[in-house]
């Protein structure tokens, strides 16, 4: 099968782990262990998260007495994408020997009138303390929500239109080439109505919304969604969590599920299968293969038609 896989930015850096390269190092080594076991059956396109590491560059840039303005993030995001790529990519070929493998940085094209711009959603960064959080907020200007286990930065995360390499991706794979790209949603950018000429922008793409549009535009046979939980849990973090283990676009979209958090997943495998008509999976990195087998995960399939 050809197999669209994003890994969350919590898979790669876990919650409350210190940003450190050789913490990242570590996971990414864990990470590439379980991918390389799909690589050897299927053909592989890797997509990743960066909110951790968006959110450090970020601060980062902000302290630097050396700049007259902080880096934006579409330039952070570029960073992230090329830092974790290279990481994968060795990774990947230690574990993969013999086999080709190409980490690259692609664009993401947003409209430049997106709602999401007004509306920040996307959590960059570390978790805070409530008190923290307000006060970085008042400090440098963010914008601050709750996630599950305290405060975090949120920056506008506008729908992804189309990537622009998607073409150079279709190559690589007919040629061989596992591939990495699009992480962190890839570089957002807008294009000129009449010149066509690219801008980056202040935002941060969904990387699941992504990996969904560029696993229907390779015509991938299944898109896969690793993070750090086993699966989906309804109701999490209630008395009445319970896992959702099959499901459909519908059943998912009335979920009600964290705009900031599983909702962009489930709302990504939703589109994928509503728009191809193939299969998704939601679960944890160290079970990938049993996922794609249906033993393991959130197994997202299309709604049967009616009548």
């Amino acid at each position: 099968m050809r197999i669209v896989v994003a890994l969350g930015g919590n898979a790669l850096l876990h919650r409350g782990e210190r940003p450190d390269a050789a913490v990242q190092q570590a996971n990414i080594d864990r990470a590439a262990a379980a991918l390389a076991q799909l690589a050897v059956e299927h053909e592989l396109v890797i997509t990743h998260g960066n909110g951790p590491q968006i959110g450090l560059l970020a601060m980062e840039s902000e302290a630097d007495p050396a700049l007259s303005a902080p880096y934006p993030l579409d330039l952070l995001g570029a960073q992230t994408e090329g830092m974790i790529g290279s990481l994968l990519a060795r990774a990947l070929h230690d574990a993969l020997p013999g086999h080709r493998i190409a980490a690259l940085v692609t664009h993401t094209l947003v409209r430049a009138d997106d709602p999401a711009f007004a509306g920040p959603t996307k959590f960059v960064g570390q978790v805070y303390s409530r008190v923290t959080a307000e006060k970085l907020a008042r400090a440098r200007g963010w914008r601050i929500a709750r996630d599950t286990t305290g405060w975090r930065r949120v920056v506008p995360s506008p729908a992804p239109e189309r990537i622009l390499e998607t073409d150079t991706v279709h190559d690589l794979l007919n040629s061989g080439t596992l591939v990495i790209c699009a992480g962190g949603g890839g570089v957002p950018v807008t294009a000129d109505p009449d010149t066509g000429a690219l801008t980056g922008v202040e935002a941060v793409v969904d990387k699941d919304l992504t990996a969904a549009l560029l696993a229907e535009d390779l015509k991938a046979d299944f898109l896969l969604i690793l993070t750090d939980v086993p699966c989906v849990y309804e109701g999490y973090g209630t008395p009445d969590q319970h896992p959702l283990l099959d499901a459909t676009p519908r059943e998912l979209r009335n979920g009600g599920f964290a705009a900031g958090s599983m909702g962009p997943k489930t709302e990504a495998v939703a589109r994928f299968v509503d728009n191809t008509g193939a299969l998704a999976a939601i679960g944890a990195l160290d079970a990938a293969q049993e996922i794609v087998h249906g033993r393991s995960g959130t197994l997202v399939r299309p709604d049967l038609a009616v009548g």
